[in-house]
């Protein structure tokens, strides 16, 4: 995802694409609220490995401006089905795990690309986690939009700069190209972002690409899944026999996209490649139960793809709040007789 649903004065400094200039209307309310959260964060554990999801803060989305393959008349009754109204908010998700001797952040936000307001709140994450940029050792990229990238650099500086950035070959050369902007027939301003927070980590020589299936850090599996972009990537996390699979944009609207697979997205540089992967990988994650980590659902993100009829649905992690326990710990919660 690049382009979000911006207010009229920060577009008039912002070169945007044609398809994200509608103004969001001034509404309080998407489905139960707006509110105004500081920086955040929601622990699981993966074997050996605790994961950290980490917010970098949300941002609406027009769907009836963004979304292809579909009419505002379906997308509308989609999202009424999942009690949502266009616009809808988007969450900006990362992901940090420590594996080994390596710090490992899973995508880095939008930094200041989307201005004051919108996502630029995972530094801010990130500190209350009590982790500073620079213990970052890896830095893994879904693929090199501007929401996943944007952390990378401030002020042309490298927010983390004793990181490698893993970053799947096919996007790094199509990005980089800026004539891949009219081959493609895709916006300029995605070739000049991705200057802006790549060129700076290629300078540096802390660029690491793949192009085939391939073990990044110890106990991490990075796999090519062309479509949304060139070089879109899924990485998959392994210990004890447990995994989870960090798949990038393969969705961004889930009450909508999973119902309807082919429904695909103005940010989808080949767009039906991008819906032939969600529904061979939606397939295939419904069948194995894989546990998935996505950037742009509901915060944070994690959860399982069920098959329900010719499509799927969404089924979140759910939520707990407490120090882990053996289970004669929780077996009986009132065994010394102090029921409620």
């Amino acid at each position: 995802m690049t382009r979000f649903l911006l207010p009229a004065l920060l577009l008039a400094s912002v070169s945007l694409p044609p398809v994200a200039l509608a103004a969001p209307t001034a509404r309080p309310d998407t489905a139960a609220g707006i509110a105004l959260q500081g920086a955040d964060s929601f622990r699981l554990q993966i074997g050996d490995v605790e994961v950290i999801a980490l917010s970098d803060g949300s941002v609406p989305q027009d769907l009836h401006v963004l979304l292809r393959d579909t009419t505002a008349a379906h997308t509308d009754a989609l999202l009424d089905r999942g009690f949502l109204k266009n616009p809808v908010e988007a969450s900006i998700n990362a992901f940090l795990f420590r594996t080994g001797s390596h710090v490992v952040l899973v995508d880095t936000g939008a930094g200041d690309f989307f201005g004051p307001g919108f996502g630029g709140k995972l530094l801010d994450s990130l500190s209350r986690e009590g982790v500073s940029p620079d213990q970052i050792t890896d830095v893994l990229l879904t693929h090199a939009h501007d929401d996943h990238m944007g952390g990378l650099v401030h002020g042309g500086k490298l927010n983390f700069p004793n990181a490698t950035v893993h970053l799947g070959q096919p996007d790094l050369d199509f990005f980089l190209d800026r004539a891949n902007a009219a081959r493609a027939n895709y916006a300029m301003s995605y070739f000049d972002q991705a200057a802006a927070a790549l060129q700076p980590e290629v300078d540096a020589g802390k660029i690491k690409t793949f192009s085939a299936t391939t073990e990044v850090v110890p106990g991490v599996v990075a796999m090519l899944h062309p479509g949304h972009t060139p070089g879109s990537a899924f990485y998959r996390l392994t210990s004890r026999g447990q995994s989870l699979t960090f798949v990038g944009d393969i969705i961004h609207v889930a009450a909508v996209q999973a119902p309807d697979t082919g429904v695909t997205i103005a940010y989808d540089v080949d767009n039906a490649k991008a819906a032939a992967v969600r529904r061979q990988a939606f397939s295939r994650f419904a069948a194995e139960r894989t546990l998935i980590a996505i950037p742009h659902l509901s915060f944070p993100g994690i959860g399982h793809v069920q098959q329900v009829g010719s499509g799927f649905a969404w089924v979140p992690i759910p939520y707990t709040n407490r120090a882990p326990a053996s289970d004669a710990a929780f077996a009986d919660p009132h065994k010394n007789g102090d029921k409620p």
